[in-house]
């Protein structure tokens, strides 16, 4: 959740060993163990009734699978890429009519065949 290591932990430790002294880190100790346990609380008390307003047809969703953090863009467009294209849309795709501007002779040549050539 925050992210530290071993060493960062042992370091916080001798810190508030020095800043509080032995007199009162056990009453901070037991004060911040009791922060941690409500935070904890209050937690699964949100997570709850979002489950209960939500209804029951959000119970088996696997909120993992939409996580962010587990997509990788090359694998996407990669698969993207890979998969063969469906056989019902490619036709239809080119076998639309090409529509010409109003006025146009399709056999007269326009400005942007002479730049092709």
């Amino acid at each position: 959740m925050f992210d530290i290591n071993g060493w960062e932990l042992l370091l916080l430790g001798l810190l508030a060993i020095l800043v509080l002294g032995p007199e009162r880190l056990p009453e901070y100790a037991a004060k911040f163990g009791r922060f941690v346990r409500q935070a904890r609380s209050m937690a699964d008390r949100a997570k709850e009734q979002l489950k209960d307003e939500m209804g029951p047809e959000f119970s088996d969703i696997d909120w993992r699978a939409y996580d962010p953090r587990q997509y990788d863009p090359r694998k996407i467009v990669r698969d993207a890429l890979s998969a063969p294209p469906d056989a019902d849309e490619a036709p239809a795709a080119y076998d639309k009519p090409v529509s010409t501007p109003r006025g146009h002779d399709p056999a007269l040549p326009t400005p942007w065949d002479a730049e092709a050539t």
